[in-house]
């Protein structure tokens, strides 16, 4: 049994956009079971699946060129059915790009703190299939 993030339905509506709660990103420094690595920003990830939410666990190399709020404070993703309107007035620290194919994000600085939005197509689990092989997800090739 895959993932089913409408088990767990966390959204809102805001200014035209809507959010649904999608994964809490955690910076460590410690070593996890299943990380695999993206080169390109010098980063590790492992994903943890069982909780009500899911957890991306991100491990940063000293030289990783990602944004500092992100190296160092948790973040929250949402899923958004329109990116442009959800990053519009924000400051982006990272994006918007496509880690991942037919996944867009971007990440702002919320007062502070690092919020990711995500606007995809793609289920839950061909979006956690794809992070966890590296198949059609151009961040880990």
């Amino acid at each position: 049994m895959g993932y089913d993030a409408t088990t767990y339905n966390f959204g809102m509506r805001r200014e035209g956009v809507t959010y649904t709660l999608h994964h809490i990103g955690i910076p460590t420094e410690n070593p996890l079971a299943g990380e695999r690595y993206a080169a390109k920003v010098g980063m590790y990830t492992a994903d943890d699946l069982t909780g009500p939410v899911p957890i991306q666990w991100h491990r940063f190399e000293p030289t990783s060129p990602l944004h500092p709020l992100l190296r160092t404070q948790p973040h929250v993703a949402y899923k958004v059915d329109d990116l442009a309107a959800a990053i519009a007035g924000h400051t982006v620290i990272l994006g918007p790009y496509e880690p991942i194919d037919d996944y867009r994000v971007a990440v702002i600085d919320n007062a502070g703190v690092p919020v990711e939005f995500i606007e995809t197509t793609l289920s839950d689990d061909e979006i956690w299939g794809r992070a966890r092989t590296g198949q059609k997800a151009a961040l880990y090739r």
